[in-house]
């Protein structure tokens, strides 16, 4: 009798479950069940309820390809280009090959981003002209570029969740009415209203386009220098800050995006306490900043500074720039900073170096900014000729820059170098169940130099030419806890660490692989290369010089069992041998971007 009443009882609750709304479903995961555990069978079942209540209700039927095709191209919802590139039938079987693998969302969450934010809906916003595997196999044709090979293994890595392109490029692929498929940019700002003006313009003019904007203001004059050699006129930095922040707040990509910008000022800028003072909860409107994400360049100086308890001079960027020739940013203030706080031409003042860390701890307490790049230790591990001086919006890209000079009329003099980013992240867990794991990094690079070779930002002549010199791209890694629990691993144990450092050894090699392979078919590196640590071979010697093993047995079972192979001295000297014959394509390879949106969509924890 009893046990009759349980079972009549779970039938009424899985009866009372498909009726539940989506949204109840999912707010049972904050709740625990009667075992004490998350109740992550409700997740699914929300993401289940969330298709049967909403999306299929709000789909829109087509009876077959051809006439889905037809109506998405001909009401300009697909670019009629991309499709053309390949025959119907060539697409009708990616597309049953990529519903074949017959994806599920394992998450409410995961469903409800991907139609919320990436899935193409008609114009009115109120139906869905896409599924999930629609979504991603008009992202393969766009990459591959007419390659049939290429797109039919961009869809193999997106639908089994291996390789997830950022969210730009995620969004925009083969659309219409589209934006960039670039994720960020970094743009220098000169000492002159020139650079300023233009600054901003670009700003608007990549925010627009759908990617974030980081900006370097460390080489403005500080708050009170001279102009025309007229003491105390300069505003300093917090009005362009106040200006570029206007500037993102306006520039959305229609709103599906919203503009997103960052600055970063160096350590030793005058104006550093102001700078970092307008993220303070009680800072006064007329100097507080709200959205735009703030970063300081420290260098090891600094930090020498603060463990011998002395103060730190701050100097004037003007003055420098006077006195060396070259903007404040581009010069090394390790290695000249006594040389500068000796030299009288250079105005100076000076703060305790332990009070500013003290004062960045206290504003990261209570904003979470600034994020912090350390200069000199990036610029070490720099393979490239030229110094790194800043990092982007979510502080993950360490590119080499170059100026711009502007005429009066604010056409370009010369040309500079800046930065863009394309990016796209493996899941760690899914990338090591891969059947091909040097396949399935291959196809992510060659997708991502897809996103480069197709980025033509024409207004902003300056990243155009950093794009077309770098061809630069930023493979990046997420689900990292996820893998380390499903294996029984803690994070930052010995042997999650010893995990974490032969996964991304052996991703390296083959980053540099595939790079290698694509300069080879292309007969062409990237613009620099001949002066690189690549060329010389001296970024191969910590490679080639010892053996790279796992250090626990836990770790080289993980990867024995999943037979991956990890590269060896002998792999790593020839393929620093081909390196040195034929270059790389890609200036910049990897990076680890924070992985929000295309996370929720991929399962990543």
């Amino acid at each position: 009798m009893g046990t009759a009443t349980i079972d009549v009882d779970r039938t009424e609750s899985r009866s009372l479950i498909a009726e539940q709304d989506y949204h109840a479903l999912n707010a049972m995961l904050n709740l625990y069940g009667p075992d004490g555990k998350i109740q992550f069978d409700k997740d699914r079942e929300a993401a289940r309820q969330y298709f049967l209540q909403h999306v299929n209700q709000n789909t829109v039927f087509f009876h077959d390809l051809d006439e889905r095709l037809k109506f998405l191209i001909d009401n300009e919802y697909y670019e009629a280009a991309v499709i053309d590139q390949y025959s119907r039938d060539f697409i009708a079987q990616l597309e049953k090959r990529a519903y074949s693998y017959k994806f599920r969302f394992q998450t409410f969450l995961g469903a409800f981003k991907f139609y919320t934010s990436y899935a193409l809906k008609t114009f009115d916003g109120k139906r869905y002209l896409e599924r999930y595997e629609d979504r991603v196999v008009m992202v393969a044709l766009t990459l591959a570029n007419g390659d049939e090979t290429l797109a039919t293994e961009l869809v193999d890595e997106m639908v089994n969740g291996r390789f997830q392109p950022a969210t730009p490029t995620f969004l925009n692929s083969g659309k219409a009415q589209r934006g960039e498929l670039v994720s960020c940019f970094l743009l220098r700002i000169e000492d002159n209203m020139e650079s300023i003006a233009r600054g901003i313009n670009s700003s608007l003019q990549l925010s627009k386009r759908g990617g974030g904007v980081a900006l370097n203001l460390t080489n403005l004059r500080e708050y009170g220098a001279p102009i025309k050699k007229i003491e105390n006129q300069s505003s300093g930095v917090i009005p362009v800050m106040k200006l570029l922040e206007d500037s993102f707040s306006y520039a959305n990509q229609l709103g599906a995006w919203q503009g997103a910008g960052a600055v970063y000022l160096h350590a030793h800028h005058p104006d550093i306490y102001r700078f970092l003072d307008t993220k303070r909860e009680n800072a006064d409107e007329k100097i507080r900043i709200k959205t735009l994400s703030l970063g300081v360049v420290v260098p090891d100086i600094t930090f020498e500074l603060a463990k011998n308890n002395e103060d730190m001079y701050l100097f004037s960027p003007y003055d420098v720039e006077r006195v060396y020739g070259i903007p404040f940013s581009d010069v090394n203030v390790s290695e000249k900073y006594y040389e500068m706080v000796d030299d009288a031409r250079i105005k100076k003042s000076k703060i305790s170096a332990r009070e500013f860390f003290q004062t960045i701890a206290e504003i990261q307490f209570e904003s979470g900014y600034p994020y912090i790049v350390f200069e000199d230790t990036v610029n070490r591990a720099n393979p490239i000729k030229g110094k790194i001086t800043m990092s982007n919006l979510c502080s993950e890209i360490l590119q080499v820059s170059e100026p711009s000079i502007y005429n009066d009329d604010l056409g370009y003099e010369s040309i500079g170098k800046d930065i863009s980013c394309n990016l796209g992240s493996l899941n760690i867990a899914l990338t090591m169940d891969s059947p091909d794991f040097g396949k399935t990094i291959e196809t992510a690079i060659r997708g991502l130099t897809a996103v480069s070779n197709m980025s033509h930002i024409n207004s902003v002549p300056s990243i155009a030419r950093g794009n077309d010199m770098s061809h630069a791209i930023g493979l990046g890694q997420m689900n990292l806890h996820g893998y380390l629990a499903r294996e029984h691993v803690y994070y930052g144990s010995e042997e999650g660490l010893d995990f974490t450092n032969i996964y991304f050894y052996s991703v390296l090699y083959h980053c540099l692989r595939a790079s290698n392979l694509i300069a080879q078919e292309r007969g062409e590196a990237f613009a620099g290369f001949e002066d690189s640590k690549y060329a010389t071979g001296e970024f191969f010697d910590k490679y080639v010089e010892k053996a790279w093993q796992p250090k626990t047995d836990k770790v080289k079972e993980l990867f024995a069992s999943s037979n991956i192979h990890i590269p060896t001295q002998e792999d790593w000297v020839e393929l620093k041998a081909l390196v040195q014959k034929h270059g790389i394509y890609n200036q910049n390879l990897q990076a680890v971007p924070p992985t929000g949106s295309i996370s929720y969509i991929n399962n990543s924890t």
